[in-house]
């Protein structure tokens, strides 16, 4: 395992870190959170978006693997058997399979499982890594903590690379993730404010006419309403709603909006009456 400078940072330069560059191929979600595509562009490489890895093809330019279960911002959890069909995708082709877990403790309707779970990896970690954050789990998202573990060997290299790159996380971050990463109770009562919080915006939502895709785990509904994302954008707005709309996180998602579930509960109060 190794301390990140949060988890954003990571994303954004585990390409270049990893000496992907011009001439590699680094595979993406059709739908994702838009820095995955910032880190292959720093790196030079090209970018495929793809939830079927058969669309890929056999091509061996495939140097990097992204992942991110719970998604953000679909909320959609991936089973075992398909996470362990990506690993096994990338071995074959000499490919790093790197999946982001921040929303790793937020499942409702699913139970996550990370990539590094014996039932994906059989307890090989080779070539695999995952990302994780404190700033969801934690709240501590100002604290910018977070860390990667798996491979050994990869691991390794990100660590001679990064302490020379000035990439170290200062020593009372590190402490404070110590303090929370030990420490479950916080946990499950973050667990629970975001549970009111999503069942009645959910419920809200709903009755509004929006239909609710995915969502089983995370802080957000990956809400529609049957129309481009930037019109229901417009129509939450005249009601003093803030959404992120779909279009950010790749052309397939431009019918769906991202509701989150943080902001306090006084103002998802608000949300819910406005709503309904």
């Amino acid at each position: 395992m190794l301390p990140t400078i949060g988890s954003k940072e990571l994303v954004a330069w585990l390409p270049t870190l990893l000496g992907v560059g011009p001439g590699d191929v680094v595979v993406i979600p059709s739908v994702c959170y838009p820095t995955y595509e910032v880190g292959v562009r720093l790196a030079g490489a090209t970018v495929i978006r793809s939830d079927s890895l058969t669309a890929v093809g056999p091509t061996p330019r495939v140097k990097l693997v992204w992942i991110n279960s719970p998604s953000n911002p679909t909320g959609k959890v991936l089973p075992v058997d398909h996470l362990r069909k990506v690993v096994d995708w990338g071995r074959e082709r000499g490919a790093v399979v790197v999946s982001d877990e921040c929303y790793l403790s937020l499942g409702w309707e699913a139970r996550p499982v990370s990539v590094l779970d014996d039932a994906v990896t059989g307890g090989d970690y080779t070539g695999v890594l995952a990302v994780h954050s404190l700033s969801k789990r934690s709240n501590l998202a100002g604290y910018r903590a977070g860390f990667v573990g798996g491979d050994p060997a990869l691991v390794g290299e990100l660590l001679a690379i990064r302490k020379h790159a000035g990439m170290i996380v200062p020593a009372p971050v590190q402490a404070a993730m110590i303090a929370a990463l030990g420490d479950e109770t916080h946990v499950a009562a973050q667990r629970d404010l975001y549970a009111a919080r999503r069942d009645s915006l959910r419920t809200a939502l709903t009755k509004a006419g929006f239909e609710i895709s995915h969502s089983e785990a995370g802080l957000y509904l990956w809400s529609t309403r049957g129309e481009d994302s930037w019109q229901t954008v417009d129509w939450l707005a005249e009601r003093g709603i803030l959404a992120a709309p779909g279009a950010f996180y790749g052309p397939a998602a431009d019918r769906h909006v991202r509701i989150a579930l943080t902001a306090t509960d006084e103002r998802v109060a608000a949300a819910v009456t406005r709503l309904t």
